[in-house]
């Protein structure tokens, strides 16, 4: 039977990493909204900063650089100790460079996919196991419209970079992540999925790149760019129990930029 609780995150403890960004803040804002407890890891004191413009009793700052394996798992394990085990687990860290094609060199490439791939997967593994063995979790992970098309270079006039091809590698690799972790835990009460977000340009890039942003949206059946809190809404929702049914999946929040 259907309840009205089904699209809510009450009481459930959720963790987002990478959650103090532009995305991800506007998430953490609906998730408390949502009823969700909400420990937010991030670089430096951005969560921190976050945490004091929230001002929010459910809401946990904390510092993480998920690239160092060692801290990332000693943070996981400490934090499971304080928290217990997540119900839902949200991960929007990524790599690139700002770096033309031609200038990119191998350990560019690698350290990349090192944040961008290898840390993620390790996180994952790391919280889904222990949610395995709780018998229930769900999992978010981002990849983007650029892991499964390429960048128009014709959008990315200068003084605007054309997407760089490392963060196109990566994004396309989270989305296989998600079907083969979805498959690995199907049966075990876990469920994986990945959004791909199309273009979000930040505030800073829309005031000061107005030509950029044009572009942008006419590469859009819908005629714009998106809005943090459509993000944010298929997050939630792949989070709640109304998508019990739904896992492996990579969810395009595009606009329609990827279906012509």
């Amino acid at each position: 039977m259907m309840t009205s609780n089904i699209f809510s995150l009450e009481s459930k403890d959720i963790w987002v990493f990478g959650g103090a960004g532009y995305l991800g803040q506007t998430t953490v804002k609906l998730l408390l909204e949502s009823g969700a407890r909400v420990l937010c890891a991030d670089l430096g004191n951005r969560a921190d900063q976050l945490a004091a413009s929230l001002n929010h009793e459910r809401f946990t700052p904390a510092t993480l650089d998920v690239r160092n394996e060692r801290e990332m798992n000693e943070f996981v394990d400490n934090s499971i100790n304080k928290r217990g085990v997540p119900q839902g687990l949200v991960i929007l860290t990524y790599g690139s460079t700002s770096k033309h094609f031609e200038d990119l060199t191998g350990q560019d490439f690698d350290e990349v996919n090192h944040a961008g791939l290898t840390a993620t997967f390790l996180l994952v593994r790391k919280i889904g196991t222990v949610m395995e063995k709780a018998g229930r979790g769900n999992i978010v992970l981002f990849s983007s419209m650029y892991g499964s098309v390429s960048p128009d270079p014709r959008v990315y006039e200068l003084p605007m970079n054309v997407n760089p091809i490392e963060y196109g590698v990566g994004k396309a690799g989270i989305v296989q992540m998600t079907k083969y972790l979805a498959v690995h835990w199907a049966k075990r009460g876990v469920r994986c999925n990945c959004i791909s977000p199309g273009p979000f340009p930040n505030p800073a890039v829309q005031k000061k790149e107005p030509a950029f942003i044009g572009r942008l949206a006419q590469k859009v059946p819908m005629g714009r760019v998106g809005k943090p809190e459509e993000v944010a809404g298929t997050v939630t929702f792949l989070l709640t129990d109304a998508a019990g049914y739904i896992t492996g999946q990579n969810i395009f929040v595009d606009g329609g930029w990827t279906i012509w």
